[in-house]
């Protein structure tokens, strides 16, 4: 018990809560004397011991549930109360079936579970390894349910029910049978989004104890887990990182106003010479580069998309002219919002003006909607930035789109938070898409955001 409420205390400072020792040695006396049995009595107990600011109640419920919650309901076996004929049938069915979401169909019908190796492992894939977010929780639990087939559940069951009916097995019977499995289902989600956040929650007061004791760089700390404090520390970062991009742009633009030699012109320019090269002549540099920025501002990108697009409106000056698109559910422009106005503040309202969503991304839509309506926005001049980690929730990617601008482009970048070894997993359509890319560079914290900027500012 004093463990569990030692790592619960970690959680609410990590979440913003200050508990100083004395209120923890209080919240562990307190729970010791209330004990388990009455839970309400245990969550008033804990509460009174370690909140004192209504702004931090709400920190409590969110953490309580996952430090000292049941772990989900369990899982029932479904075949327990038919008869042995009909189980039989369920099980004939079931291996007909066999390779169609089996794993899952099995958990639910047998009320045998995923082990912990297995729910760590599917974490893995949909993301767990890239946060320390809890906010990221239900985007993960999302994922990971996504990939155990819960989409195709439905289908799935009406056609064991089917092959049930075809066996003979009574309506009643199936009936239960079926319920049964659905209660599965709800108890499995429930199981897996609490486990997911507990997890994440853990991981977050662990990195809060490597901070304190000083470990890492903020530049170096993934964009999508800092907390409001160190949001506010980078963006005073941004001011002086935008200071050096400067220096380095104007360090180029200097040492390429000869530019190099061009030993085609100076041939040509001298043939009244004899070839002999009297008059050099230099290649003729574009300093300023056209961008086309495609931003996701899905819940999940949105940190990163918010310092990108910082970065580009307050280095304007470096460029000869962006346009700037954001998209969730769909696309729309938000160059208009952004003129002429400090980069700061244009940001933060565009930003937050778009409804959010952690399952809305639908890139192919977005694509659809920018050839329609954009197409003018790409010549063979513009240089084409997509912003976003190349997941689509299943939706058509519409890789022909993303091609198709890449052929009308002068280059097409992509910057994504996600590494090779996470493309194509879940509903990553990353894989798909960068064939079709001139580079993919890491954009997971600001210093690898700060090297794609200056690489791209860097184009002639």
């Amino acid at each position: 018990m004093d463990r569990r409420i030692t790592e619960f205390v970690r959680g609410l400072r990590a979440a913003g809560v200050r508990v100083s020792v004395a209120e923890a040695t209080e919240a562990a006396e307190a729970a010791r004397a209330v004990g388990l049995a009455d839970r309400e009595a245990f969550r008033r107990a804990l509460s009174a011991s370690t909140v004192k600011a209504r702004d931090d109640q709400a920190a409590f419920e969110a953490l309580f549930p996952l430090y000292f919650g049941s772990g989900g309901p369990p899982l029932q076996d479904a075949l327990e109360d038919l008869e042995p004929e009909d189980r039989d049938r369920v099980r004939a069915a079931l291996e007909a079936l066999s390779g169609r979401l089996q794993r899952l169909l099995d958990w639910l019908t047998s009320g045998q579970g995923p082990s912990r190796e297995e729910l760590e492992a599917m974490a893995r894939r949909a993301g767990m390894d890239r946060t320390q977010n809890p906010r990221q929780a239900l985007w993960i639990t999302r994922r990971m349910l996504q990939e155990l087939g819960f989409g195709q559940l439905e289908k799935l069951l009406a056609e064991l029910r089917a092959r049930l009916e075809a066996a003979g097995m009574s309506e009643a019977a199936i009936e239960g049978l079926m319920g049964v499995v659905r209660a599965n289902r709800e108890a499995l989600a429930e199981q897996i989004g609490q486990q997911v956040g507990l997890d994440l929650a853990r991981k977050r007061a662990e990195a809060q104890a490597s901070r304190l004791t000083g470990d890492g760089d903020l530049m170096d700390r993934d964009l999508q887990d800092l907390g409001p404090l160190e949001v506010e520390q980078l963006r005073l970062e941004v001011k002086r990182l935008v200071a050096r991009l400067r220096s380095r742009a104007a360090l180029r633009q200097k040492r390429s106003k000869a530019g190099r030699v061009d030993p085609r012109r100076t041939l040509r320019a001298n043939l009244r010479y004899g070839g002999v090269p009297i008059e050099i002549q230099h290649r003729r540099h574009k300093l300023k580069p056209r961008l086309t920025l495609i931003c996701d501002v899905s819940t999940s990108m949105r940190p990163v998309a918010e310092f990108m697009l910082r970065l580009i409106y307050e280095l304007s000056d470096q460029v000869a002219q962006a346009r700037s698109f954001a998209f969730n559910a769909d696309l729309e422009e938000i160059s208009p919002a952004m003129a002429g106005r400090k980069a700061a503040e244009a940001v933060a309202e565009v930003l937050y003006a778009i409804p959010p969503g952690y399952y809305a991304t639908d890139l192919g839509t977005s694509l659809d909607t920018f050839e329609r309506d954009f197409r003018e926005a790409v010549d063979r001049r513009t240089t084409v930035i997509v912003l976003g980690d190349g997941r689509n929730n299943h939706n058509d990617p519409r890789v022909d789109l993303l091609a198709g601008l890449r052929g009308r482009a002068r280059r097409l970048v992509w910057l994504n938070p996600e590494g090779p070894e996470r493309w194509g997993t879940g509903d990553s359509d990353m894989h798909r898409y960068a064939p079709h890319c001139d580079a993919v560079y890491p954009v997971g914290n600001l210093a690898q955001l700060a090297v794609a900027v200056d690489r791209l500012l860097a184009e002639r």
